[in-house]
């Protein structure tokens, strides 16, 4: 099989929700991975309610929701008392609260929907070289018979985790270290225990030494996530289950706690490295997930930012294959979604819930908790840091701010993600709607105050300048569904261009038309000579 569009190296979240993504987008995808078949392994468990709109987008949330728990709130225990309840769902979104699903799931139902596009994966396909060109890239693939094809297709993506093929064969370095000091310990189980199985509702455990999350599972019994230092790490068999309860009974002060294995069975051991490939492109290849950027699972995030990462390069991979967009739009994916993954890094070494402290840092943090958690203020500034809501594109090239001023109150800047505020597209007396169901994946969105465009002088000027434009946009006239809506959606005379992947693009008066003209202009091809890899 030669000529597709797309070729994905790596058959997991990130790997399937790009190819679901460019299928979606008509594209013609080709999906290899070297494992002999889908995994059993549980692994990443938490969809936050970002990616949950990223795969809303794709249509594909539905199923994942089907087979998850919703989680609504946390308790925080330390020294074997109750420290408070750390509640999600703050932020304005129709997802707002995490789902719980085991990673496999997620693999297996993403897999039923890529068939549904027709496009299967080649399991036990190894890719084991990479070259690219100006027009192609071409690899060697190791077949389940151990015959060997040469291929071809415009792009190849490296989505096969941090030992990565592709990103090696591109001669990208992945900058970084490796986390010394912590090991997390990790197994599904049942617990025959005083806190019993409520499906929305888990648990953190703070200790001298350690942290444990314990969150439960879709089908009954729980996820122990033991973050804690590293006294033997030459230590690197998993766990038994008789470790894994002793170190959940000495954490949780239940030394009567009794463990029996889920089904399937799973423990599992490891120590992390903080790394960060230095470019996520060139020329036709490009990488994403785990082959970009991984680090230590401290807050649940990296299978979420890979998801996230895919779902910002699919649309501009799309735009640039089809001719739409310069070749410069995927370069902005690679700042972007590096951008991304460096705070993430920065910001999870400061994650004191999860992070093991010794005991002085440990009995003051435990003692501020209870304080912070009584505070809603607190809460709503950790639900809006993991639920991934506030994550913004505002310094990539793709975001321009052309409004004057950015008090409070003025809605979403350029880079923000755009929110998911109750809207109306008729008149006073039709039905609000949300603001989301608006956004298409394979276009552009063009919101405008309603009343601007009643006399009908702007909303024309604005279309032309989008139908001469290098990608499809529709002009979307809205008003908000009531005054505290209107402080979501910013001042009735900004116009706000909304990328496919639903970040605010543009910021600008609606009555400058030819700064709409010049942000379109400058996605267009650009002429070889000026074109940049």
């Amino acid at each position: 099989m030669t000529g597709v569009d797309v070729c994905v190296v790596g058959a997991g979240p990130v790997g399937l929700t790009l190819a679901i993504a460019l299928r979606r987008l008509g594209l013609a995808v080709r999906v290899v991975d070297r494992a002999p078949a889908a995994k059993r392994e549980a692994r990443a468990l938490v969809v936050w309610p970002r990616a949950a709109e990223a795969l809303e987008a794709l249509g594909v949330l539905g199923g994942l929701r089907r087979n998850a728990v919703e989680l609504g709130e946390v308790t925080v225990h330390g020294g074997g008392r109750r420290l408070g309840e750390l509640v999600t769902g703050w932020q304005r979104s129709a997802h707002g609260r995490p789902l719980n699903i085991e990673q496999h799931d997620i693999e297996r139902l993403l897999c039923e929907e890529l068939a549904r596009l027709g496009t299967g994966v080649e399991w036990d396909t190894e890719v084991t070289d990479v070259k690219v060109h100006d027009d192609r890239a071409e690899f060697v693939l190791r077949l389940p018979d151990a015959s060997v094809e040469s291929a071809t297709a415009a792009w190849i993506v490296g989505c096969e985790g941090t030992a990565s093929v592709v990103r090696d064969r591109l001669g990208i370095a992945f900058e970084g270290r490796r986390r010394t000091g912590l090991q997390v310990v990790q197994g599904n189980a049942h617990a025959d225990w005083p806190y019993g199985y409520r499906p929305g509702h888990g648990h953190i455990f703070l200790a001298p030494h350690r942290s444990l999350l314990v969150f439960p599972l879709p089908g009954g019994g729980f996820r122990f996530f033991c973050f804690r230092d590293d006294p033997d790490p030459t230590l690197t068999a998993p766990p038994t289950l008789d470790e894994l309860r002793d170190l959940v009974a000495d954490t949780a002060r239940l030394p009567g706690l009794r463990l029996s294995p889920s089904e399937p069975p799973w423990l599992n051991r490891a120590r992390f490295s903080d790394r960060v490939a230095a470019r996520l492109r060139r020329g036709r290849g490009l990488l994403a997930g785990d082959a970009a950027h991984a680090w230590a699972p401290v807050g649940g995030h990296g299978m979420n930012v890979g998801m996230l990462g895919a779902h910002n390069l699919a649309w501009k991979l799309a735009a640039v294959h089809r001719g739409d967009a310069d070749e410069r739009l995927l370069d902005t994916y690679s700042t972007e979604q590096r951008a991304l993954a460096l705070r993430y890094i920065r910001e999870m070494r400061l994650n004191f819930m999860e992070l093991p402290l010794p005991p002085l840092g440990y009995r003051v943090f435990s003692a501020a908790v209870p304080v912070a958690l009584a505070l809603s203020r607190f809460q709503q500034h950790i639900d809006l840091r993991l639920s991934d809501l506030g994550r913004n594109h505002r310094s990539s090239t793709l975001s321009w701010q052309r409004a004057a001023g950015c008090r409070r109150g003025g809605g979403p800047r350029a880079g923000d993600r755009m929110p998911d505020a109750r809207v109306r597209t008729g008149g006073p007396g039709t039905m609000p709607v949300r603001l989301h169901t608006l956004l298409a994946y394979d276009r552009w969105t063009l919101f405008l105050d309603a009343a601007r465009a009643a006399g009908g002088a702007v909303r024309a000027a604005l279309e032309e300048r989008c139908a001469h434009g290098p990608v499809p946009v529709r002009v979307q006239p809205l008003s908000p569904a009531d005054p505290a809506e209107a402080r979501l959606l910013g001042r009735p005379g900004e116009l706000r261009l909304v990328r496919p992947d639903g970040y605010v693009g543009l910021v600008a008066p609606v009555d400058r038309p030819e700064v709409l003209a010049a942000y379109l202009a400058a996605l267009a091809p650009q002429p070889p000579s000026a074109t940049t890899q």
